[in-house]
C-alpha cells in the first residue's frame, strides 16, 4: 500500500475508533446533555483554537463576512444535532441512535434534490427503501431490552432529527470550499458556546474526577483530535476508501455499548442496523445494478 495512503487509512480508522466512544464518555460524565454539549463545545474550542494557531489559519483574509456567518449558521445545526443525539442515547441506547444517525446520507440527498436541484436517482431510491426496511424492523422491535415503548421511539426520533441537522450543516459547509475545516470546526465549537452558555447550570458541576476527565476528552479528544485526524486522512484519501471506513464508527459504537453497558441487540435490531449501513453504504460506494446493453447482431 502507498505510504499516503497507509497513514490516511490509519488517521480515518483512528477517526473513527474514537467516534465510537463518543456515546460511552457522554454518558459516564453523569450530567445533563446540554451541559456535556456545551462543555464539549467549551474544551473544543480551546484545543481548536490552539490547533487553528498552529496551523496559521487565525489570519482576518481567511474568513469573509458571508463565509464567517454560514460557518456560525453550520454551527448551530452542528450543536443542535450533537444535542439531540447526545439525548438519544440514554433513550434508546448508544448502538440503536448511532445506527439510525446513520440515515443522514439520505436526508443530505434529499436536501440536495430540494435545494440544489440535484437528481435522485433509482439506485439512490433503491437504497432509501432498503434503509426505511430497516428503520421499521428497528422501530418495531421497541421495547425488547426493557426500555418503555415511548422512550424507545423518542429515542429514535431524536437520532432521526440529529442526522437532519447534520445533513443541513453538511448542505451549509458545502458553500464553504476553500475554507481550512478545522477554522469552521472552531467557528462551529464557538457557536456552541455562545449559545448554550445561558442554559449551562453551574451549579451542578461534576463531583467526581471521571465527570470531569469525560468532558474534557470529549472536547480534546472526540472534538479537536478527531477533527485534526478526520481532516488529513479526507486529504490524503480516494473518497470510496473515506466512505468504506466511515463505517468503523456505528459498529465500534454498537461493541461499546455491548460490552460497557451490556445492550445487546434483538435479531431484528441487528437486521434493522445491518439494513441501514448497508444502505448507507451502497449509496456512498455507487452500488447497483447496471443494465446490460444489448449485443450487436
Amino acid at each position: 500500500m502507498d505510504k499516503t495512503l497507509r497513514r490516511g487509512s490509519l488517521e480515518m480508522t483512528a477517526a473513527m475508533l474514537i467516534s465510537g466512544t463518543i456515546g460511552w464518555f457522554v454518558l459516564v460524565s453523569g450530567l445533563p446533555v446540554l451541559d456535556v454539549v456545551f462543555w464539549r463545545c467549551v474544551f473544543g474550542a480551546a484545543t481548536l483554537l490552539l490547533i487553528c494557531a498552529g496551523f496559521g489559519f487565525l489570519r482576518r483574509d481567511i474568513l469573509t463576512r458571508t463565509t464567517f456567518l454560514l460557518a456560525v449558521l453550520s454551527g448551530v445545526a452542528i450543536v443542535g444535532n450533537w444535542v439531540l443525539l447526545f439525548a438519544s442515547y440514554s433513550r434508546a441506547s448508544i448502538a440503536i441512535g448511532t445506527a439510525v444517525y446513520n440515515v443522514q446520507p439520505f436526508m443530505l440527498v434529499g436536501l440536495a434534490a430540494l435545494f440544489l436541484g440535484e437528481k435522485i436517482t433509482a439506485q439512490k431510491l433503491f437504497w432509501l427503501m432498503v434503509s426505511f426496511l430497516g428503520m421499521l424492523a428497528i422501530v418495531s422491535a421497541h421495547g425488547e431490552q426493557g426500555q418503555g415503548s415511548g422512550e424507545y421511539l423518542m429515542g429514535i426520533a431524536l437520532a432521526l432529527g440529529a442526522a437532519l441537522l447534520y445533513a443541513i450543516a453538511a448542505l451549509i459547509i458545502k458553500r464553504l470550499t476553500g475554507t481550512p475545516p478545522h477554522l469552521i470546526a472552531l467557528v462551529q465549537v464557538s457557536t456552541g458556546v455562545l449559545l448554550l452558555a445561558p442554559w449551562a447550570n453551574f451549579s451542578a458541576l461534576p463531583q467526581q474526577p471521571e465527570g470531569w476527565a469525560s468532558l474534557v476528552t470529549l472536547g480534546m479528544v472526540h472534538t479537536g483530535v478527531m477533527y485534526v485526524l478526520l481532516y488529513s486522512a479526507i486529504q490524503r484519501l480516494p473518497t470510496a476508501i473515506t466512505g468504506a471506513l466511515s463505517f468503523i464508527y456505528p459498529i465500534a459504537a454498537i461493541f461499546v455499548d455491548w460490552f460497557v453497558f451490556g445492550h445487546r441487540l434483538e435479531p431484528l435490531q441487528w437486521l434493522g442496523v445491518a439494513a441501514i449501513l448497508l444502505a448507507a453504504a451502497g449509496m456512498q460506494q455507487g452500488w447497483g445494478i447496471k443494465a446490460r446493453r444489448p449485443a450487436l447482431q
